[in-house]
């Protein structure tokens, strides 16, 4: 009964995420975020968000005057937001207004969540609110922002960090590393697979790996990573290590390491390791209760690993996760 309680209090009541949009705002990651967090998820059966737009003027000129956004709510909006996503104008040399700035201080203060996407991370400093906190923003804009918020701990080559109630992404397409692994958090690795399919995007890069990828697109077709990858997903419970996935590529453990690191931005081993973490996740999720099952089935190995891993994932046990993201019991 009490669990049915939580579950009924939880569908009366769904987690609202506010986007402040102010003057000259990236259009890409409003999308992110609308796309994220906004849209509604038959093929869930349920609101994971209530979402909403607030801008401080009734008209706002969205970057470089590519259209006027009219028509969302007023600041005030942000005052009732568990997150709070800040708005990431390109121009960062431009002071954000005082009111919005104010709204950033409120909400912090209330025990918010705060996102910055991008160049939000300048805003979240202007307010304050990052001081002695760690943070990330796109490499290109590292030393402005070093030089202009010192106590900031910039981690300027990675894609997001996850600071407990504050959350900065790099680079634009991030926004959607990002957005998703807040679902992640929120809703567990199941749903977050669902989202992530719908936008026909890769369902984990951990936030540790690098911004800047020095070959986004491959030279040559038969250098690409994909062929590879799919194997290896297909054979998370197998004893794969390194070697194996060179051999599989047809190239020396060091050619994999550097087409890893190329082309996505990690090593070999670490994205093995993620792969494995969420496959673990979606078992627990799926009703699993053997840790013991779900560490071999995912080839974590034991259950000492898998607890290892979620606490340094999630910071919480794998028996907190089964309660707050397995299956209901009746």
């Amino acid at each position: 009964m009490a669990k049915e309680s939580s579950h009924a209090a939880h569908a009366a009541r769904v987690h609202q995420v506010v986007v402040i949009v102010d003057e000259n705002s990236n259009p890409f990651e409003l999308g992110c975020a609308t796309e994220i967090f906004g849209l509604r998820r038959p093929e869930i059966g349920r609101d994971l968000y209530d979402f909403r737009l607030c801008s401080p003027e009734p008209r706002t000129l969205m970057r470089d005057g590519f259209f006027t956004l009219t028509g969302v709510a007023d600041l005030e909006a942000a005052d009732a937001a568990d997150t709070l996503i800040v708005p990431n104008r390109p121009d960062i040399e431009v002071p954000r207004r005082p009111a919005v700035l104010d709204a950033v201080r409120r909400a912090h203060a209330r025990g918010a969540r705060l996102v910055g996407f991008c160049s939000g991370a300048f805003t979240l400093a202007e307010a304050g609110v990052l001081d002695g906190r760690r943070a990330t923003a796109h490499w290109q804009w590292a030393d402005t922002f070093r030089a202009r918020f010192p106590s900031v701990r910039l981690e300027s080559d990675v894609l997001f960090v996850d600071d407990g109630d504050i959350l900065t992404a790099a680079g634009s397409a991030a926004a959607l590393d990002l957005g998703l692994h807040v679902v992640r958090r929120d809703h567990g690795a199941e749903v977050a697979n669902s989202v992530s399919r719908r936008l026909v995007f890769a369902a984990h890069r951990d936030g540790g790996q690098r911004q800047f990828v020095e070959r986004p697109m491959p030279d040559l077709a038969d250098e690409s990573l994909a062929p590879v990858l799919a194997w290896a997903q297909e054979r998370l419970d197998s004893p794969l290590a390194v070697s194996d996935l060179a051999a599989r590529a047809g190239v020396s453990p060091a050619t994999l390491h550097r087409r890893f690191q190329a082309q996505l931005g990690t090593t070999p081993l670490t994205w093995l390791t993620g792969e494995r973490f969420a496959l673990a996740c979606r078992l627990i999720e799926r009703g699993e209760s053997r840790f013991e099952m779900v560490a071999r089935r995912s080839g974590l190995g034991t259950a000492a690993n898998l607890r290892t891993l979620m606490r340094r994932e999630t910071g919480i046990t794998p028996s907190a996760y089964r309660r707050r993201f397995g299956p209901e019991v009746n």
